[in-house]
């Protein structure tokens, strides 16, 4: 390789660097809290995680506004939020939560921005579950001023496919993703096909028009940080809609 390529890949990289740091500094948004008597968001979100509790996510999780959510993309992302220059409401020493996104925080523009539309575009704003919200600030503030940054998500077991569709598509959801989370790309195989590319149908949801029934299972999967993970015959060829199983973990 010449100078100018290895320069060329040098400069690529440091550019990557730049921005991966970025991404991870603290940055300033607010936040609320939604009440629940088992201290976690709605069970069906728009990550389409469904009960958040069997996914692990349910005490330490949350909505984004549009501004952040970037449609789905940011579902299974982990952030550590603290709570910051409010004296009255923000526990002392200003302690910081982990949360898993797991939800939409949808607009309200028939209020105003600081007054119960505070996830109105572009605000940034982060709805949290009722624990989580508890950890940094009390339970009693409304809204509070909080800093956040991107931080891996540190998840027990390898990532999760739990298998869905019908006769005629296959659909998968994708659970349990450690790193930093986020899946922008996902392949999948059967014992009689290449790899098929599918296509994010809505949060952590993954489809293609392709009959895959009868057939041993393997999936590749992409983080957001390009890094990827294949997981070879996952699912068994007598697998059955609803079924979950686990893969090798990034």
């Amino acid at each position: 390789m010449g100078f100018i390529q290895v320069a060329l890949c040098y400069l690529v990289l440091l550019r990557i660097g730049i921005i991966a740091a970025k991404e991870y500094e603290w940055k300033s948004a607010s936040a609320t809290y939604i009440k629940d008597s088992e201290g976690s968001i709605t069970t069906k979100g728009a990550c389409g995680y469904g009960n958040l509790h069997m996914k692990t996510y349910g005490k330490y999780s949350a909505g984004l506004s549009g501004m952040l959510f970037s449609r789905g993309r940011t579902c299974g992302g982990c952030f550590e939020i603290r709570c910051v220059d409010h004296i009255h409401w923000c526990l002392l020493g200003s302690p910081s939560v982990t949360v898993t996104i797991t939800d939409f925080c949808a607009p309200n523009y028939g209020l105003p921005d600081e007054y119960g539309g505070w996830c109105n575009f572009p605000r940034e704003h982060f709805e949290m579950s009722e624990t989580a919200f508890a950890g940094m600030a009390d339970k009693r503030a409304d809204v509070v001023p909080v800093q956040f940054r991107r931080v891996n998500c540190e998840r027990d077991g390898g990532v999760r496919f739990t298998l869905g569709g019908s006769s005629y598509f296959h659909q998968v959801l994708i659970t349990n993703v450690g790193l930093d989370g986020e899946i922008v790309a996902v392949k999948v195989k059967g014992s009689r096909t290449g790899w098929i590319p599918m296509g994010r149908n809505w949060g952590q949801n993954w489809q293609c028009n392709v009959i895959l029934l009868g057939q041993p299972l393997s999936f590749e999967v992409t983080s957001s940080s390009g890094k990827t993970v294949t997981s070879y015959n996952v699912a068994p060829p007598t697998w059955r809609f609803g079924q979950t199983y686990e893969g090798k973990q990034f």
